[in-house]
This record gives C-alpha cells, structure tokens and sequence, in this order.
C-alpha cells in the first residue's frame, strides 16, 4: 500500500487535453531519488527544518513522473497488507492495451512549459487547448499591470519553498499597514512564463487570491507585484507547516478526534470556495498549512495556480491536479466541483489510516487504479473505524460523481456533527431547486412522495439549508433564495458568474414553497441513492406515491415527460402496470432518475 509516511510528492498532472494515448508503462524509479517531492508553484511554506522524515525540499521539475509510493514503513503495530489498487480475486486481462494518460500528458506539460517536446513514438491526441500556439504570432505580453515599487515595500528573507515556475521567501514589510510584519513572497519568474497557458494561469491565481477573501482557513492574499524579471505574490505567512509533515509527525495517521477537526475545517473551506464558483483543481496534503505551530492552529489552504472560475452547470475538460487526488470525472474530461469532493475523500482516507486509497508504481497504473478499483476498507486499522467514518469515507470517493455529497452536506454528516461547524449554503440547492419548479406535475409529485421517506439524517442538512434562506412565515420565494445568494457574494462570484442562476429561479417569483415541499425540491436522486437504505427508502416512497401521485398514464405520456419520442416507447413499456395503467415500482424508481439516451435521433423535437 501506498503509506503516508515520508515526504514524496505524489504524481503531478497538470492541464491536458485528452488523457487516452497509448499504453506506456512508464516506470520513474521507485526508490528514495524519486521520491523527493518537487514544491510546484513555489507555494507558501514555513520557514525551519527539513521533514521529519529526513527529506529535503529539493525540487523536482513538474514534468516529473516520480511515481514512487511513500517509502516509510508502517505505522507501529499496523501489520503490513497488499495494496488496495490490487484487482481482488482476479487480474484484468485487456483486449487491447489499457488506455493510459501518461504520454499526453507528459506532452502537454512540456508545452505548457515550453520546453521541447520529444518526438511523438505512436498516435497521440493532439493538443487542442489552445495558448501554445501564440508565441509563432509574436513575443508574449509578459506585463501584468500590477505595482512595480515591491522592493519599496517588502524586504526579501531566506527562501523557504522552491517550484518548477519559482519559490517562495519570507519577508517584511517595510512600510505601510504591513511594516515590521512577517509575509510570505511567491517569486515567479517571467523567464520560466514561455506559453501563453502559463502567463494566464499566473494571472487567475491572482485574479483568485484577490477575489476570496474573508474566510477563516484561506491564506490571505496581500499584495501583487511585478518588476522586468519576477511577479511577487505576498500572503499571510504560515509558520505551522504542511498537513503533510503533521500527519508524518503522528506515525502517518491521525485518531478519528483529531481527523474529524481537520477535515470540518478543509470541508468548510471548500464549500465557501465551491459557492463563490472557484474549484481548487488541486487538493491535497501538501497544500495545506496551519497558520502557526500550536496544535490548535487554523488550517489554510494555499497555492491556487491550477483552480479556475466555475458556472454551476458548467463542465470542464482540462485534467490537472495530482494523480493520487484526481477525480475519476477529471480523467473522463467531464467535472464541476464535484472533484474537489474527491480529492477531500482521498485526504480523510489517509487521515484515518496512514495509506492511500489508489496505488501504483507507475502514473499510467495510477489512474487505472482511480478508474477502477475499490479502496480497501478490511485490512487495519479499518475495522477499528467507526461506521460513520467508513460512510462519510465511501460518500466521498463514489465514483459515480452525481452521488458525492457536496461539502456542506459532508460538513452535515454524522461522523462530523459534534464538530459543530455551521454548514454553509450549498450552490446545490439552487440547481435542484431550478429543476423542480421547471419539472412537470407528475415528476413533482414522485418528488414529494420520496420527500416523505427522507430519515432525520437527510433533513437536518435540508433544514440547515432552509434557514438559511431566512424562510418568512415559513415559506420562501424567489427572493429568500436571491438574498441569501448577495448575502454570501464575493468578487470571485461575480467573476465565475454564479449568480445567473437567479435567472432560472424566475418562476418562484409568482409562489412560495413550505419546508415540506423544498424538501422535494431539494433533494438528489442519485445522492440518495448511494445510502444504504436506499432500497428500503425507495419502496416506502413508492407507497407514498400510490397514495398520492400515481395517476393512470401511458406511453406516450412518458415519452412526453421524458422529453423523446416515438423511437423511444420501447424503454417504457415495463414502466406501466398492466392491471391498472398506471407506474409500477420499476417504472416510479426510473421515472425519478430520468431517462439518458445516446442516441439523440431519440429525442423529440
């Protein structure tokens, strides 16, 4: 099993545009070389001693596949036990070679650098991003209009972090608000900026850092400069050290208590992040710091280089983060925030045991591992493990990224309620809540009969969520949801456009809805669907419905509802009983989930 437990930097992967190339078994040397972690983007760091462990802070460039799981044996007392990623029972057996991203990806980085690619040994995608191609049209403009005068301002320190594109220094303030007091300076160096991809990303991780701000466990951005040769970022300086080197210090894992505070505070974090529309894109250990040594201290998150803006109903198709962190949705080129949610899942799974989920000792095995295996929830010290850790563990990393609970609903689970964090509201509930009142009447009534099966432990996020839209006279309205959007904006919503949603939310302008009917509204199909009592939740819903929703219908009913046409009629015809004419259990449970069709000869126009 991959162990956490010294200080190698998990498998980078930065912006790609398709991961499926080739078979190449790339192997990078598994051995203490590689595993020496590279500090990508210079991010923020402590000044003091090396790791724990030993390592140095040595960089690697970011092109590197040092793929290396963490060498440091396992915790005392924890019996060593084969690696999750492992297939169980049998070994897959392929057709034709497994798909691999590791050559493209490792030729989009090049470019993304500048640097020269080697030549293509088979058919590789090409590159279609865009932003590599501009340097053949004319030099790059390399100005980004911020202040010129840091070296009036600030004085440089010793260096504490060094990345492929610069390093970050501890500094002072010479004057101002900030004078005599500690920073931390992110030195980016223009010369190492050879693409037009890797100016705008400098230029969004400013544009991000400016624009959150207010939130207890983000870095808080200062200032940005530039001169001839560098952009300077200056943020809070963190002297507590990485996430990394703490869960390093306690032997690679942490006790449950303690686990439970770390994640409360990331999750809390990200769902502030998530509803300002940003998307980390890049989660992990190494990128969180505590503000101080105590052990009490607040955690931050930090380096922003690869996060984006993000509409609600957008999709994005680039593939960054780190392999180890990365979503199976990101790999298939298709995600929103969801990924995010992901990458927390495979933190707490470290947090609680000391090893990673998904292993292998090569990049392309990695994501073969992320596409396809289970993580392993037998060997120790899992079956010490409570239930609701194991649960909110699974929630996380589903697969299928419809059924991952959002932050603020993971912020709502069980196992962290006695964390007592206010769980924020959730963008989730607008898009839900736009789908309902847009939905026809027998959709809505299968809605509300589900509504009624929901347990305490689903209502009390709901709730949550129901208050704070500030509900008058019990009932809310367009407004409620409108106000409590403004309440919560930011620069960074008004930049990734979030709140045009309100725009779709035009029919609760003529209406109000009770607590009981944004129950309804406000739940998901498929997230409900991932519980264990799904099966039993779905029968007792569909007694609910017999009573009060199902109607006498027909196939072309459905076939209306479902929005396809006559092509179609054969999906439904053992959605209708024979009896009665109206939906069988089947045909209710399907109905719920809507029907998705590739072929769209099959849609009705």
């Amino acid at each position: 099993m991959g162990h956490c437990c010294s200080k190698s930097d998990p498998v980078s992967v930065h912006q790609v545009d398709n991961p499926v190339a080739s078979f190449e078994d790339n192997s990078s040397g598994a051995g203490p070389a590689a595993a020496e972690r590279h500090r990508k983007h210079g991010q923020t760091v402590s000044p003091g001693p090396p790791s724990a462990n030993g390592h140095s802070n040595k960089s690697t460039p970011a092109h590197s596949f040092a793929a290396s799981p963490w060498q440091s044996p396992y915790p005392a007392g924890v019996r060593p036990s084969p690696s999750p990623a492992r297939t169980p029972g049998r070994k897959f057996r392929w057709p034709f070679p497994p798909p691999s991203p590791a050559k493209p990806i490792m030729s989009a980085i090049l470019k993304r650098q500048g640097a020269p690619a080697k030549p293509k040994e088979g058919p590789i995608p090409e590159d279609n991003g865009g932003g590599g191609d501009n340097e053949a049209e004319g030099p790059l403009d390399k100005s980004f209009g911020y202040p010129k005068n840091f070296a009036a301002k600030y004085e440089l320190g010793k260096e504490v972090g060094r990345g492929h594109f610069g390093h970050t220094c501890w500094a002072k303030g010479k004057k101002g608000e900030l004078k005599n007091q500690a920073v931390a300076v992110k030195i980016i160096s223009k010369a190492k900026m050879t693409t037009a991809i890797s100016i705008e990303d400098v230029r969004r991780e400013v544009k991000i850092l400016k624009a959150l701000s207010g939130h207890k466990n983000l870095v808080k951005f200062h200032d940005a400069f530039e001169d001839a040769q560098n952009v300077y970022i200056v943020m809070e300086l963190c002297e507590g050290g990485e996430l990394l080197d703490r869960i390093l210090s306690r032997g690679g894992r942490y006790t449950e208590k303690d686990a439970k505070n770390i994640v409360a505070q990331i999750l809390s974090v990200v769902a502030f992040c998530h509803l300002q529309g940003v998307v980390h894109r890049d989660l992990k250990p190494e990128n969180f710091l505590f503000s101080a040594r105590d052990e009490d201290a607040p955690l931050k998150v930090i380096d922003f280089g690869l996060s984006d803006f993000i509409r609600p109903d957008q999709r994005l198709n680039d593939i960054v983060g780190s392999a180890y962190y990365v979503a199976p949705e990101v790999l298939h080129r298709s995600y929103n925030i969801e990924g995010d949610i992901w990458s927390i899942g495979v933190i707490t799974y470290i947090l609680l045991c000391g090893s990673r989920p998904f292993w292998a000792r090569t990049e392309s095995g990695i994501f073969r591992s992320v596409l396809r295996a289970d993580p392993n929830f037998d060997d120790s010290p899992w079956p010490s493990v409570s239930a609701e850790a194991k649960d909110f563990v699974k929630r996380l990393l589903n697969k299928d990224h419809r059924k991952r609970m959002t932050a603020s609903q993971a912020l709502a689970h069980p196992w962290l309620r006695d964390q007592n964090y206010a769980v924020p509201l959730d963008i989730l509930i607008y898009k839900l809540v736009k789908s309902y009142i847009r939905a026809t009447p027998l959709r809505r009534a299968a809605l509300k009969a589900l509504s009624k099966a929901l347990t305490e432990d689903e209502l009390i996020y709901l709730r949550a969520q129901f208050e704070l839209l500030a509900p008058e006279d019990g009932f809310i309205s367009l407004q409620n949801f409108r106000t409590a959007l403004l309440t919560n904006t930011s620069d960074a919503m008004m930049e990734s456009r979030v709140p045009e949603i309100l725009n779709l939310l035009e029919p609760l302008s003529y209406k109000s809805i009770d607590f009981e009917e944004f129950c309804a509204a406000a739940i998901s199909i498929y997230q409900l669907e991932a519980l264990e009592k799904w099966e039993h939740m779905a029968i007792t819903a569909f007694e609910n419905f017999e009573l009060e929703g199902n109607r006498v219908t027909s196939v072309e009913e459905i076939a209306k509802e479902m929005n396809v046409g006559p092509a179609a009629y054969s999906l439904f015809k053992d959605w209708i009983r024979e009896s009665d004419r109206k939906l069988s259990f089947l045909g209710y449970t399907k109905f719920l989930h809507g029907v998705t069709l590739r072929n769209s000869n099959l849609r009705h126009h």
